[in-house]
């Protein structure tokens, strides 16, 4: 007999999100807009502490509507940080702008502020800047948005991984020019799929939605001057989002818990260094990761295996954008520079990736659950 499936991080209900479904239908409210819309971007821009949301059918929606508002087009450059998943660079191609990667530094696996500074020498004049918070720890946001400030270019903010982290007590999200969140079925919070775009500026909000509703102009009969996009979030998942919100920081709690629990297991291994946090910064802990010292002798894809043939679900770290094919034209920066102009391959990005995996991070896992992880991964270095 198998044993129990174990998930990477998987949906957590708890009974309130049935209730305002249920709500939804019985009002007849099965569309793209009503109540609960409405009511979802009110609670999460009250939680984030900032004026305005726009409820999105997900998160890669929100960075192309962030895109279009900020006007980026053909041509136009965007830096964006390469350790990161490729929802967040897709946008920038689908408005045929040009993705410079920007390497990761060593204290959060982000975006490396000596690495745009230097891409800023190559590329004086960016369109805007993709800040992400890599598996909810957040970036060295005070340098970031320094660096940015003194160039007067507008940062987006993929908070995908991030709800609820904060950075000097405020939450991740809040810190660009426009944020974006993701609730797909493995964030810490899900609508099964779904995505929030936020800002100060009610203008910017109100574009998505218009954007994101075929922008249809008000008039009588179906006139459209702009090409939109059917983005809306959807009545019956907003109600999903609604119940889950309510219960957000009890998961940010147990996500903690199970990063700790996993830095004292393996506190004795000196071999494994699980990823760093921001000391500036309370992380959502996402998902707990571990980076292998390569002298040991064991390698990511030995645990990863191990873990397999356990019924254990993990994954690799996000393999970096400059490594994947479909964007190997564009450049990638370090901080010593444009990769394309001194030809080196050497990076933090593809040093983490190379040595480092995603552990099981679902708050429903039991002690039993996590000792029999722990066990595995100990084994694999001989404990």
């Amino acid at each position: 007999m198998a044993e129990k499936r174990i998930y990477l991080s998987s949906p957590t209900m708890h009974g309130e999100e049935q209730e305002f479904i249920k709500e939804a239908f019985d009002t007849n409210w099965v569309a793209p807009l009503g109540p609960n819309v409405n009511a979802f971007e009110k609670e999460l821009a009250d939680y984030a502490g900032i004026a305005h949301a726009s409820a999105l059918s997900s998160g890669t929606a929100a960075i192309h509507l962030a895109l279009k508002i900020l006007g980026i087009g053909e041509g136009d450059v965007v830096f964006v940080p390469s350790l990161t998943f490729s929802a967040t660079c897709n946008p920038v191609v689908y408005e045929k702008a040009v993705p410079v990667f920007i390497d990761s530094e060593k204290d959060t696996w982000n975006m490396d502020p000596d690495a745009l500074a230097r891409a800023f020498e190559k590329y004086p004049a960016p369109k805007a800047v993709i800040v992400v918070h890599l598996y909810g720890t957040p970036a060295r946001l005070d340098e970031i948005m320094e660096i940015c400030a003194s160039h007067q270019v507008p940062r987006i903010e993929d908070a995908a991984e991030s709800l609820s982290s904060t950075y000097k007590g405020r939450q991740t999200g809040t810190f660009g020019k426009i944020g974006i969140y993701s609730f797909n079925g493995n964030k810490i919070i899900t609508t099964s799929g779904g995505g929030m775009l936020l800002a100060e500026e009610e203008e910017f909000t109100k574009k998505a939605t218009f954007l994101a509703t075929q922008a249809r102009d008000p008039a009588r009969h179906y006139q459209h001057s702009q090409i939109g996009y059917n983005y809306r979030m959807s009545n019956i998942v907003a109600g999903i989002g609604r119940g889950q919100l309510l219960h957000l920081e009890e998961h940010k709690t147990l996500k903690k818990a199970i990063y700790s629990k996993y830095k004292e297991a393996f506190s004795d291994i000196p071999e494994i260094a699980l990823n760093p946090l921001n000391k500036d910064g309370d992380a959502n802990c996402w998902l707990t990761c571990m980076c292998i010292d390569p002298a040991s002798g064991v390698t990511p894809d030995q645990v990863m295996d191990a873990l397999d043939r356990e019924n254990i679900e993990c994954r690799p770290i996000w393999k970096p954008m400059h490594l994947q094919p479909v964007f190997e034209a564009y450049d990638f920066i370090t901080a010593d520079g444009s990769v394309k102009d001194y030809g080196r391959k050497e990076s933090v990005s593809a040093e983490i990736f190379a040595q480092g995996l995603c552990l099981p991070s679902d708050i429903k896992n039991t002690d039993e659950d996590m000792e029999r992880i722990i066990g595995i991964v100990r084994r694999c270095f001989g404990r």
